[in-house]
C-alpha cells in the first residue's frame, strides 16, 4: 500500500510541475462549481415561481363570479410541475417536455414552456448543466490529464527500469489509477455538495447517496479506460488519439445512435397523423354542446323512462348537463386511449435507447441519473396522468352542477336572459389542489437497478482490461 500511495503522490507532483493537468483540474472544478451554483439558483427560482403560479391559478378559478357552469369548463385551469430536489444537478427530460398544462373541457392539451422547444438550435449547446459536465466533459478532462500516465514512462524508458528493479506492476498501475480517480472525484465534489443540499431540501438520503455512488462509479470507469489505453499504447500521441476517439464514440456517437435506433425500432405516429386519428374517433361520439344530437337519443330515452316523463322539459334534472357529463366521459375515454398509446410509444423508445448503456457508460449514467433524480420520462408521464385526473374531475363536477343546479328552461333561454342561466360562485369549490411530487425513493431505486448494473458491468470490463494490459506489459 505504501508503494501505491507513493506512486499516487508522484503522479500528482508531475501534474503540478507540468501545469497542464493543474490548469485542467482548476477549469473542470470551476466549471462544475459554477454550473451547480447557477443551476441551483435557477431551479430554486423555478420551484418558487411555479408554486406561486399554482396558487394564483387556483385562487383565480375560485374567485370567478356567478356564471354558466359550462363557461367555467372552458375557463379552465393551469397546473405546474415543480422540479425535484435533484434536478439542480440532473434536469433530465424537463427541458424538453414542458412544465405546465392548461386544463379545459373536451380536450387534453400538451405540456408547455419547455426551454429547449422554445430555444434556437445553438441555445441547446449552451446549457451546461452539472449532469452534462459530469457525463460528457469530465471524462474528456480525465483523458487530458491521464492519457500519458503510462506511455510517458515507456517513452522515457523508466517503466522497464522500474519492472527490472522488482517493482510490482500492479502497484504502479493502481497508484496511477488512484491519482486519476482522485482528480475525477475533485471535479465531482460540487455534485456531492449539491446532493447534500438536495437532502436538506427534502430528498431522501438513500436516493442522494445512490445518485452520488452512480457518478463515482462513472469516474472509476473512465479513469480505468484512460489508464488501460495508456498502458496498451507505446506513444503519447497514439494514446491521446485513441482516447479522444473513444470519447467521441462513447459520449457523442453511440448515445445519438441509440436515440435514432429507438425511433426506428419503435416508430410512433407524427403529431398531425395522431391528431387526425383522434378527430376521426371523436366524430363518432356526437357533439356534447348539442343535446339534440342523434348520438344522445338513446340517453334521452333512458332518462325519460327512468323518471317516467314524456319530454326532457319535465325531467327533474337539466338534460343538457347530463349530456355534457355523458359526452365528456366518452370523449375522455377516447383521449386517454390515444394518450396512453403515445406514452407507451415514447417509453418503448426510451427503454430501447437505454439499452445502449451496455455499449457506452455515458448512456448508462444518463439513464441512472435521470431515473434517480426523478426527472425521467416515467415521471413526466405520471404528471400528465395526474393532471388529466384533475381535469376530468373538475370538468365533470361542473357538468354535475350544470345538471343539478341549473334549470333546463333557463339554460335553453340563456341567450335571451343570461343572468337566469348562471349559478352561484360557491359551486366553483369543486377544484382540488394540485401538488406534484417525485416518485417515491423505492420506485426510483427499483427502476434504476438495471442501469446501475450497466455501470457495474463497465467497471468489471475495465478491471478485465487492466488485467489484460498488465499481462501485455509484463
Amino acid at each position: 500500500m505504501k508503494v501505491i500511495t507513493q506512486v499516487t503522490r508522484d503522479e500528482w507532483r508531475f501534474w503540478h510541475r507540468t501545469k497542464l493537468a493543474t490548469t485542467i483540474l482548476v477549469i473542470g472544478t470551476l466549471l462544475t462549481i459554477i454550473s451547480a451554483i447557477v443551476n441551483t439558483i435557477e431551479i430554486e427560482h423555478a420551484a418558487h415561481e411555479r408554486e406561486h403560479l399554482q396558487q394564483t391559478s387556483e385562487a383565480q378559478f375560485l374567485e370567478q363570479p356567478d356564471r354558466h357552469p359550462h363557461r367555467m369548463v372552458h375557463y379552465g385551469h393551469y397546473v405546474f410541475r415543480t422540479p425535484s430536489p435533484l434536478s439542480i444537478i440532473e434536469p433530465g427530460v424537463d427541458a424538453f417536455t414542458g412544465t405546465s398544462i392548461f386544463l379545459e373541457g373536451h380536450r387534453q392539451n400538451s405540456a408547455m414552456f419547455s426551454d429547449q422547444r422554445q430555444a434556437s438550435g445553438m441555445t441547446r449547446f449552451s446549457s451546461l448543466t452539472p449532469s452534462f459536465l459530469l457525463q460528457v466533459l469530465v471524462p474528456l478532462f480525465i483523458i487530458l490529464i491521464g492519457y500519458a500516465s503510462v506511455t510517458r514512462e515507456k517513452e522515457a524508458g523508466t517503466l522497464h527500469i522500474i519492472i527490472t528493479q522488482g517493482a510490482n506492476l500492479w502497484h504502479l498501475l493502481l497508484g496511477k489509477y488512484f491519482a486519476l480517480v482522485s482528480s475525477g472525484l475533485l471535479m465531482l465534489l460540487p455534485l456531492v455538495i449539491a446532493a447534500i443540499w438536495a437532502t436538506f431540501t427534502g430528498e431522501s438520503l438513500l436516493v442522494t447517496s445512490s445518485f452520488v455512488i452512480g457518478y463515482v462509479l462513472y469516474i472509476l470507469v473512465w479513469s480505468g479506460i484512460v489508464l488501460t489505453v495508456s498502458a496498451l499504447s507505446n506513444k503519447n500521441g497514439a494514446s491521446f488519439a485513441t482516447l479522444v476517439g473513444l470519447w467521441i464514440v462513447f459520449c457523442i456517437l453511440i448515445p445519438r445512435i441509440g436515440s435514432s435506433s429507438a425511433a426506428a425500432i419503435a416508430p410512433s405516429l407524427g403529431k398531425l397523423e395522431a391528431d387526425f386519428a383522434v378527430v376521426e374517433e371523436l366524430r363518432k361520439l356526437g357533439d356534447g354542446h348539442d343535446a339534440a344530437d342523434p348520438a344522445f337519443e338513446q340517453l334521452k330515452k333512458n332518462l325519460l323512462k327512468k323518471y317516467n316523463v314524456d319530454k326532457v322539459e319535465d325531467l327533474p334534472i337539466n338534460f343538457r348537463g347530463t349530456v355534457a357529463q355523458y359526452s365528456e366521459a366518452k370523449l375522455t375515454k377516447v383521449l386517454n386511449k390515444f394518450a396512453e398509446q403515445r406514452m407507451q410509444e415514447e417509453l418503448s423508445q426510451a427503454k430501447i435507447a437505454r439499452q445502449f448503456g451496455w455499449l457506452t457508460p455515458t448512456s448508462a449514467i444518463r439513464s441512472f441519473s435521470m431515473i434517480i433524480a426523478g426527472t425521467s420520462l416515467e415521471t413526466h408521464h405520471r404528471f400528465l396522468r395526474e393532471a388529466e385526473d384533475l381535469r376530468f374531475d373538475f370538468v365533470q363536477s361542473l357538468n354535475k352542477v350544470h345538471q343539478d343546479n341549473l334549470n333546463y328552461q333557463a339554460d335553453m333561454n340563456r341567450h335571451k336572459d343570461d343572468k337566469a342561466a348562471r349559478v352561484n360562485a360557491d359551486n366553483w369549490q369543486v377544484l382540488s389542489s394540485f401538488s406534484f411530487e417525485p416518485d417515491t425513493p423505492k420506485t426510483r431505486l427499483s427502476r434504476s437497478i438495471l442501469y446501475g448494473f450497466q455501470l457495474i458491468f463497465w467497471a468489471a470490463l475495465v478491471c478485465f482490461s487492466l488485467r489484460f494490459a498488465v499481462r501485455r506489459i509484463s
